[in-house]
């Protein structure tokens, strides 16, 4: 096995995984394969790793990179999870890793668009099967639908005036590539605002990746099939990098660590729910500043994890 890549809180999802040497672990996110690698090496022969990815280049990636005997690799999403364990035959899991956004492959590659540095058709795609590509979204979407995907998955407060200039730009022709888009977005954002923040095209971009890819409505659907899925006392790991994620995941969390899911004017429980999960931490575990020194992309980030009861 061989297979360099370190994902952001490493050590910290694997210590809070408790792995057993015969268990059966999920990576829901393969990217590049680095919690997949960690697995393998904290599992014994009789031990499973299955490793999902909806881009079917990771998927290649990792074949060339990792070579075990006990590693299943699948293009799936990870909605699927309980379709792909079925297929091979296995009920339930000792844990579960999953690592949110966009991995650094696809950022690196300008041909998949996800990238406001790199000049490359406009396209975020995760998987390129699908039809729906961020060109789509700026190019056929009204004016109050793209205001609405930049504010509520971008959180930019200029969603109405980018949105504006991007319906006024595709008047005189479609917009096609990333560079593109970014100067209608520098063109939108007053010269005094764009001196903070940040990259001015960030936020649209991670909200048209959100879009296109549908990211946070399968994120709460995802959370409850997994959690199925688990063995009792069974853990799942969820790394976030921006807030709308990490608000998911902690509302859920929540919900399914809940005794009871009742109207607060009602006095008297009257649903007799049960909690599925405890909540192993109470905050969200963040990287180190040695770590965050080694990978800025890790000074976002946030792990928090639950145990099937």
């Amino acid at each position: 096995m061989r297979n360099e890549h370190k994902p952001v809180l490493l050590d910290e999802t694997i210590e809070y995984l408790n792995c057993k040497e015969d268990g059966i672990y999920v990576d829901g996110t393969l990217g590049r394969g680095g919690h997949t690698a960690a697995l393998l090496e904290n599992i014994e022969d009789e031990g499973l790793v299955i490793s999902l990815d909806r881009d079917l280049e990771a998927i290649e990636a990792v074949k060339e990179s990792i070579e075990s005997s006990n590693l299943i690799l699948e293009h799936a999403n990870y909605i699927n999870i309980g379709e792909v364990l079925e297929k091979h035959d296995i009920d339930k899991v000792d844990g579960m890793i999953f690592d949110l956004g966009v991995s650094s492959p696809q950022l690196d590659n300008s041909n998949r668009g996800f990238s406001y540095q790199k000049n490359g058709p406009l396209d975020m795609r995760m998987n390129r099967d699908q039809k729906l590509t961020a060109a789509d979204i700026v190019n056929k979407y009204r004016k109050e639908k793209i205001e609405e995907i930049i504010y509520d998955y971008g959180e930019d407060n200029w969603a109405s005036r980018i949105a504006e200039f991007i319906v006024a730009y595709r008047k005189k022709k479609k917009i096609e590539t990333t560079f593109e888009l970014v100067d209608i977005i520098k063109a939108a954002i007053p010269a005094s605002a764009r001196r903070s923040g940040g990259h001015p095209a960030r936020r649209t971009f991670q909200a048209l990746r959100i879009a296109t890819n549908n990211e946070l409505n399968q994120l709460e659907d995802m959370i409850t099939g997994a959690v199925e899925q688990l063995k009792s006392g069974g853990r799942i790991c969820i790394i976030s990098f921006h807030s709308l994620e990490d608000r998911i995941v902690k509302h859920k969390f929540r919900e399914l660590a809940s005794d009871c899911i009742c109207p607060p004017e009602i006095p008297v429980c009257m649903c007799d729910k049960e909690p599925i999960v405890k909540v192993i931490t109470k905050s969200p575990i963040r990287a180190t500043e040695e770590e965050i020194e080694e990978n800025y992309r890790a000074r976002s980030a946030k792990l928090r994890v639950a145990e099937k009861i």
